[in-house]
């Protein structure tokens, strides 16, 4: 074992060479051989492509003009709007629409509407997650927190872990719980809209478990520094939070019966009714099978179920959780998967009777608003335009009784949306990331286009060489589903050549990852201008599409969708025959990318031959408690130490290099060492890359990223990196 730069280690069980087997090629055949070599691979790997790869963001810069409306200026009347343009060399335009004509002209500037002003950004209570998808969760308001009482008589407080009461005008205190204690103490408060009642939430403490990280060469002296942290992993001990109600008139407690939520993974969406008879909160239990929707009768103490979500495998309340309540009518929009797609359900809070609001094999992807007077549902769906990309986001609009669903956006690809001021219009930027954007006026009403604003022009990218990446789709494992991905050529591409395959991965049930909306510069670029064909997929497992095909991951993230994702590459390569995968296909990840990468040459060694995985969560055991049990259930079972990378190490197969940063706080880096340590010993040869200083992602430092590179040139191309 050596030490280098960035301490890297080449872990060598066993010598390469084997003296049973002494082979003396002929002078022709090496001729030959040599001749291969440097007809298939001479422009690979050198000085030039490592700088291409490593200047992407450069030489793709400024390319693409146009495909943008930026910040619209709207009269007062809604009937006008103006925006700039910013030309070549400097040069600026002024765009004047009227939306009543349906009329776009470009004007002088002391032609502009004075009394027009920008749109203000919405304020954002919840955001989403998705790379291509910023919009936002409109939420119901939420219960009165904190200490003062709607009537101002009374002020709520916690003291010595217990719930208290002080009379706003005398400052007499009353102290309305006794069994509070320091690792079991009352928290939040929640007062009653009328004033007579009180909920406080009182939690058990967790667990305790910190990791401790030691930075080896800080800036700043010359010795090591340590840091801890917490940090808890699935099966630890955890907070459990349950709500007490309190008659605040007779300053006395209501007991109220935890038998429907004996073992909180959390509580929320907490919600007084008008009349103060009733409080709601949701109620996930740890394992994330059972999701509730509780009412505790404030009079009784009495607890009911109104929502009832029992699953075989999960609820996805990370992503799929909504709540609004509808004061006026008593009613709640609610979220679920329960006929096997996410879609929203209009329920009566005194019978818990639920009728569907939307339905249909798509789902909702978020709740933009909920009009209660107008008894409406504005919403992002995927999948909603049959014949497109079921992961493309459009827009649409229902009655709360499911009736009148009018799709706003239909332009094949995925959509972003803003609204004029009074929500009569909207503007429309859509792209895919084989379609530069484009912006279109529509009418809120009806979703019909009023006029075309702008389109991308992308020529100059192209005169580059950069080609768009090709969006590709083949048969899952069922034979019968859709896998989704695309295919990104370097920009010297050439058409009577060959090229190794690679995959990018991330595999992460939280979300889709294959991106969906235009960039001139793709995270997949970089790689494929060294001289390969790089590729990105979504398998089964991952989010956003029927809950059958999302299940797939449950307490399985080491399948990470590689029987369709090898289906959909040997599809790609039978009908690409520049494709090279005989000799197999490489593949590198990070984080769940990174448990990805390595899975796939410890189980699919015969397929995947080199593999590059950063920070990866290597063992589920080791990584944050929460994304893990969603997945991964609760309690802890065998099926955690099969999923586990360190148990199968010694299946490994083709060359692996582990990338990890000392000081990672996202993914604790012993789960990379746990796994170098398996590998040891098992006795298999591995490179290791540990990055002084690096958290999470050290892989995508221009070190770490260099080395990536290398090794896919070296493992996969079989050239010295950069020698020519």
């Amino acid at each position: 074992m050596s030490c280098a730069a960035g301490c890297v280690h080449r872990c060598s069980g066993r010598g390469v060479f084997s003296p049973l087997h002494p082979f003396t090629p002929s002078p022709l055949l090496g001729f030959f051989a040599l001749l291969w070599l440097t007809t298939s691979v001479a422009a690979q790997g050198t000085k030039d492509d490592y700088e291409r790869a490593n200047s992407v963001s450069k030489w793709t810069a400024g390319k693409v003009i146009g495909g943008k409306v930026n910040q619209p200026n709207w009269t007062p009347d809604g009937e006008k709007f103006w925006y700039q343009n910013n030309l070549s060399g400097g040069k600026k335009e002024f765009v004047l629409v009227d939306v009543v004509k349906g009329t776009r002209e470009i004007v002088a500037e002391d032609k502009l509407p004075k009394d027009a002003k920008p749109v203000a950004p919405p304020k954002k209570r919840f955001s989403d997650e998705s790379a291509e998808d910023d919009e936002t969760f409109v939420l119901a308001a939420q219960p009165r927190r904190g200490s003062e009482s709607p009537d101002g008589k009374w002020a709520a407080f916690i003291k010595e872990n217990n719930v208290w009461l002080r009379d706003t005008k005398s400052k007499e205190e009353v102290q309305l719980s006794k069994d509070g204690k320091a690792d079991d103490s009352y928290g939040r408060t929640y007062w009653a809209p009328d004033s007579k009642k009180l909920i406080a939430l009182k939690t058990k403490a967790g667990g305790d478990r910190r990791v401790t990280l030691v930075e080896s060469s800080p800036r700043n002296q010359l010795q090591p520094v340590t840091s801890t942290y917490d940090y808890l992993k699935p099966g630890d001990p955890i907070p459990l939070p349950k709500p007490h109600l309190f008659d605040v008139e007779n300053k006395k407690e209501v007991t109220v019966s935890d038998e429907l939520f004996p073992n909180p993974w959390a509580v929320g969406n907490e919600h007084w009714s008008k009349d103060s008879k009733h409080f709601y909160f949701t109620y996930n239990q740890r394992g994330h099978t059972v999701m509730r929707l509780l009412d505790i009768d404030t009079e009784t103490g009495k607890v009911t179920s109104v929502v009832n979500e029992e699953c075989k495998t999960f609820f996805d309340y990370a992503n799929k959780l909504y709540v609004n309540y509808l004061d006026d009518t008593n009613e709640v929009v609610w979220m679920s998967e329960r006929d096997g797609w996410n879609h929203l359900y209009l329920v009566d809070l005194a019978t818990g009777k639920a009728k569907s609001i939307t339905k249909g094999e798509w789902v909702v992807r978020g709740v933009d608003r909920v009009d209660a007077k107008a008894r409406e549902v504005w919403f992002r769906a995927l999948g909603i335009h049959e014949g497109q990309d079921p992961y493309h986001v459009h827009y649409a609009r229902i009655k709360l009784d499911g009736t009148e669903l009018t799709k706003l956006t239909d332009g094949d690809g995925t959509h972003t949306i803003e609204y004029a001021p009074d929500r009569k219009y909207f503007i429309d930027t859509y792209s895919r990331v084989d379609l530069p954007p484009v912006v279109e006026l529509r009418s809120a009403a009806d979703g019909k286009k009023v006029l075309d604003l702008e389109k991308a022009d992308a020529t100059a990218l192209l005169k580059t060489g950069w080609s768009y990446p090709e969006r590709f789709v083949a048969k899952a494992r069922d034979g019968k589903t859709d896998i989704h991905g695309y295919i990104v050529r370097p920009s010297n591409f050439d058409p009577k050549k060959t090229y190794r395959v690679i995959e990018y991965i991330y595999a992460g049930p939280h979300d889709h990852h294959v991106r969906k909306n235009f960039t001139p510069s793709p995270y997949e670029q970089r790689m494929a201008e060294l001289g390969f064909i790089v590729v990105k997929i979504d398998g089964m497992g991952t989010n956003w599409r029927s809950k059958a095909f999302h299940d797939v991951c449950w307490k399985n993230l080491g399948d990470s969708g590689f029987p369709d994702r090898i289906l959909w590459i040997k599809a790609a390569a039978e009908k690409y025959k520049e494709m090279d995968i005989a000799k197999g296909v490489g593949i590198f990840g990070g984080s769940a990318g990174g448990q990805s990468s390595t899975r796939a040459v410890l189980a699919f060694g015969d397929f995947y031959t080199a593999a590059v995985s950063d920070c990866g969560c290597h063992d589920n055991r080791m990584d944050k408690i929460w994304w893990n049990e969603l997945w991964m259930s609760w309690p802890i079972g065998p099926h955690y130490a099969e999923q586990s990378n360190v148990t199968q190490a010694h299946k490994l197969k083709g060359k692996l290099m582990l990338v990890v940063g000392e000081l990672d706080r996202n993914v604790d880096p012993s789960s990379t060492m746990q796994v170098a340590n398996a590998l040891i010993r098992a006795d298999k040869d591995f490179d290791l890359l540990i990055v002084p200083g690096a958290g999470h992602g050290a892989a995508e430092s221009p070190y770490g990223n260099r080395r990536r590179m290398d090794f896919f040139v070296r493992n996969m191309l079989g050239v010295e990196p950069r020698t020519k």
